[in-house]
């Protein structure tokens, strides 16, 4: 089942960014060849043995958690337990990010595989790029004909055809209630598209995640931008912001698709986040800044821009915390 709210979109074609959003510098020359040379440039970086949890440590902490907790299973993905009710955001956890054997190769792999997550009861997606949308993950995900699936304009049925029942397309600014729990799709600054031809056909978004007793902000994939200023101003709060810090350089590129561990702090003072888990970093190399760059800059922001470094959270894959 297919299930579309009522939208305000003008343009059913083609989507752009909010008004005042920031534009891309550089030709289309400079990004093919920035691409290619980013495809086969070799990276050579030591990972802390810390930086993943071993499994059985991972299932120890996720089984023992409380009824609010998020997982971080790397990327872009968590796991949410919001009173009983199990989330996941953004699915990546294949080897690579691309069709077929194509695209950037995983560095560092989850310690806990899809068939070992507890019943999902709803997947969230932020937009069709492939390290957010994992086609591998999408076709052979458990529970398809019970599992509520909500997903930006344009993407049902790309999960219709890989058989879930029940797909919920949404527009910024809707909300939608699954039992109890309040969903609602808000703007970010970003792009889609899977290929060459396919380029803003279908939306991006990030996701309040709310239930009665906490409110959560999912930001997908994200550019600063002054839209966050007015989500800010339409939302109350949020208890806890899941925010990308990573794949930022070369600037001239990455400001209109991928915020700065700086301008993560801006956004997460923008939209009111008492705390913020520091994503999109440490799992697959996208751009050439230090893979694990980010997360120094990201805590020295904060304690820079007084949000509090204890307020500025870094997890290890696999790592479960109470919310």
């Amino acid at each position: 089942m297919r299930n579309i709210i009522a939208t305000n979109n003008s343009n059913k074609n083609k989507f752009s960014n909010p008004p005042g959003s920031p534009i891309r510098r550089g030709g289309s020359k400079d990004l093919f060849k920035f691409i290619f040379s980013s495809m086969f440039k070799k990276h050579k970086e030591d990972f802390p043995e810390d930086h993943v949890l071993e499994k059985q440590q991972a299932l120890a902490q996720l089984n023992n958690a409380s009824n609010y907790s998020i997982t971080w299973l790397g990327h872009a993905a968590f796991l949410i337990k919001l009173n009983g009710y199990f989330i996941v955001t953004d699915p990546f956890l294949s080897k690579n990010a691309g069709p077929g054997f194509l695209g950037p190769k995983r560095e560092i792999y989850p310690p806990l595989d899809l068939n070992e997550l507890p019943k999902i009861d709803i997947i969230v997606i932020s937009h069709n790029h492939y390290d957010h949308l994992d086609s591998k993950v999408i076709k052979n995900f458990p529970n398809k004909e019970n599992v509520k699936v909500i997903v930006p304009l344009g993407l049902s049925d790309f999960f219709i055809k890989r058989g879930f029942s029940n797909v919920t397309e949404m527009d910024w600014w809707q909300e939608i209630d699954i039992d109890g729990i309040t969903i609602g799709c808000l703007p970010c600054v970003h792009f889609s598209g899977r290929s060459l031809f396919d380029r803003n056909r279908t939306l991006w978004a990030s996701f309040s995640i709310k239930d009665e007793s906490k409110r959560i902000w999912f930001s997908g994939d994200t550019a600063y931008g002054e839209i966050f200023k007015e989500i800010g101003k339409k939302e109350e709060s949020f208890d806890l912001a899941l925010i990308g810090i990573g794949a930022y350089e070369p600037r001239d590129f990455m400001r209109s698709v991928h915020a700065t561990p700086e301008e993560a702090i801006h956004i997460a003072t923008d939209i009111k986040a008492t705390k913020t888990i520091g994503m999109h970093w440490g799992t697959i190399r996208l751009t050439p800044e230090p893979f694990f760059e980010p997360p120094k800059r990201f805590k020295q922001a904060a304690k820079d821009q007084k949000y509090g470094e204890e307020n500025a959270m870094i997890l290890k894959i696999g790592e479960t915390v109470n919310i």
